[in-house]
């Protein structure tokens, strides 16, 4: 799937990965390639970003996730 990790200030990350794990508001998720459609607000937390080589990791300060179409887009209100 494709991630894009956006703050308002610039684009953090932007590539494939295998699976993202972020903190949502009720609790830490996860999604995977193929994934429902989805609309999430996020707490602050880990976001995980396994590319199937490495796993990055980021600390956001609260945002929202949007999930269609096996793309990912996580607007963060900043990134720690």
């Amino acid at each position: 799937m494709h991630l894009e990790i956006i703050t308002p200030d610039k684009k953090v990350f932007a590539g494939e990965a295998n699976a993202v794990t972020l903190p949502g508001t009720e609790g830490q998720f996860q999604v995977l390639n193929r994934h429902a459609p989805l609309v999430s607000t996020l707490g602050k937390g880990d976001v995980v970003v396994d590319t199937g080589a490495a796993k990055q990791h980021f600390v956001i300060d609260g945002g929202v996730v949007e999930v269609l179409n096996n793309k990912v887009l996580v607007l963060a209100e900043a990134v720690l």
